[in-house]
């Protein structure tokens, strides 16, 4: 092993990116882990790209190391590191591991995993017992790599992409070599279970919300009914403009409201295909109505969310299997009493039930999610009924509070090990 344990144990945990907009359900497990006694040190296998940053990452304390995005920028580095650890007694299995792996994904991905889990073992963080990786495919990838140089038992959270885009063999391979697998649906759950030899490994820890950052939402609201120009219902919804989220369905949808109807889109999230999508409001006559306001920071995120009278979400499968699990999204507005409109994908359906605590259609269904948007529009006391009955739901089965225990104590157990 590639260092001596001292003092408190240190658990390593490998990300695909930080800090993230997008990714506040990690940084939330981050800091809630901290407050309950761990030491925490992040690896990240990229440099930030958003420009702003939640209050939430300068709570966290845990200090961050970028691995090396890619590996000509930094060879010194890597060949330093390959140096060191070629010289440990675990390089040869490891590296024939990897050698097996290449032959059955020969990419150039492939190769970088391998030399930033050189890097992470070669300069691992002092004291840790522990490496604990988000999402399964290249953050595991590199955990288990680096896991196996250093002897150190690891661990994952899965997701959502991560798992559908990921092929069976090398989920197989990793949920036999790992000593647990947390996931954040029980729709993912019952997949994972299916390619794992020891389903036992795998268990359903929802992210859940830190519901004292979302301050709860009291007395009346949703009084518009679309009828007057000068009080339009807002309809907000907040995501990367990527393929799974479904936002040229949503245009589309938005398109064949009646004329008669007065509202207002706002969108919020950044992503590559802004401009396809305006293209598409434009053709359409509805650009007028439609706000785009890019990647914002969550205080601004939970403003608009209090001020919408309905969030919706089009989430659907891409055609490279990519999907949503159960986007945080959907659980901050239904904190913030925003009337839910979303799809029957992956398991939205375990937060939203149809007519209960939201409306749900099917995924690519433009013509269906118009009727509901009509409907949740003209009906302002449907609306009223779903972000109560909603909003309970959300603090019944999703507080996070009672879920992060549970990871903690899988931790606490591996630091006894």
């Amino acid at each position: 092993m590639l260092y001596q344990p001292e003092s408190k144990s240190v658990i390593t945990v490998v990300l695909k990116g930080y800090p993230r907009l997008s990714e506040t359900f990690i940084a939330q497990e981050l800091r809630a882990l901290e407050k309950l006694g761990h030491r925490l040190h992040l690896i990240s296998l990229r440099h930030p790209t958003d420009k702003k940053r939640h209050p939430i990452h300068s709570e966290i304390e845990a200090p961050v190391t970028y691995l090396p995005e890619y590996l000509y920028q930094e060879p010194l580095r890597v060949l330093k590191s390959w140096w060191k650890v070629r010289k440990l007694p675990t390089y040869r299995q490891v590296f024939s591991q990897w050698l097996k792996d290449l032959k059955r994904d020969f990419s150039s991905n492939r190769v970088r995993r391998f030399g930033q889990a050189l890097v992470l073992a070669a300069e691992l963080p002092k004291n840790s017992s522990h490496i604990y990786a988000h999402f399964l495919h290249t953050p595991a990838s590199v955990a288990r790599y680096a896991a196996k140089f250093c002897d150190l038992p690891w661990s994952c959270s899965a997701h959502a992409k991560d798992i559908y885009t990921s092929q069976e063999w090398e989920i197989g391979e990793k949920l036999d070599d790992l000593k647990w697998l947390v996931t954040c649906t029980s729709f993912n759950v019952s997949h994972l279970r299916k390619l794992a030899t020891a389903p036992d490994k795998i268990e359903l820890l929802y992210h859940g919300l830190d519901l004292s950052r979302f301050p709860k939402v009291n007395g009346k609201r949703h009084i518009s009914d679309g009828r007057s120009a000068d009080a339009k219902v807002r309809i907000l919804s907040v995501g990367r403009m990527v393929a799974k989220k479904g936002y040229d369905d949503l245009i589309n949808a938005l398109a064949l409201l009646p004329d008669n109807l007065h509202w207002e889109f706002e969108h919020i999230g950044g992503g590559s295909i802004l401009s396809e999508l305006q293209k598409q409001a434009e053709k359409l006559g509805i650009a007028g109505q439609i706000n785009w306001r890019g990647a914002q920071s969550q205080q601004t995120v939970l403003q608009a969310m209090q001020e919408a009278d309905i969030f919706v979400l089009a989430s659907r499968i891409a055609e490279d299997g990519d999907r949503d699990g159960l986007p945080n999204v959907l659980m901050e507005a239904q904190s913030q009493k925003a009337a839910i409109l979303s799809t029957r994908v992956s398991a939205i359906p375990e937060l939203i039930e149809h007519e209960k605590t939201g409306l749900l259609v099917e995924q690519r269904d433009p013509e269906g999610m118009a009727q509901a948007l009509a409907t949740l529009i003209t009906t302002p006391t449907l609306r009223e009924k779903l972000t109560e009955a909603g909003d309970s739901f959300l603090r019944d089965n999703f507080d996070a509070n009672k879920w992060i225990g549970k990871l903690s104590s899988k931790f606490a157990k591996e630091s006894q090990r």
